[in-house]
């Protein structure tokens, strides 16, 4: 098994060494793996669509116009 190493911020390191009893690692694995899922089912999903990237640009411009507007940011 392959080793990484990451970098979080010291008041997560100081969270995370409060519950020694929980395995870090696998913890990890688990979110890791389930991401990958997502990707996997995102990539399926977009590899039959038929958007162009100016159709992308066009829903996140909406999307976001949308977001804002329901939050009252604009």
């Amino acid at each position: 098994m392959a080793n990484i190493t990451l970098t979080i911020p010291e008041d997560l390191r100081t969270e995370l060494q409060k519950h020694k009893e929980v395995n870090w690692s696998a913890v990890m694995r688990r979110a890791m793996v389930e991401h990958l899922r997502k990707l996997h089912i995102a990539e399926a999903i977009a590899s039959k669509s038929k958007l162009t990237q100016k159709d992308i640009t066009e829903l996140d411009k909406l999307v976001k116009k949308g977001i804002a507007k329901e939050h009252d940011l604009q």
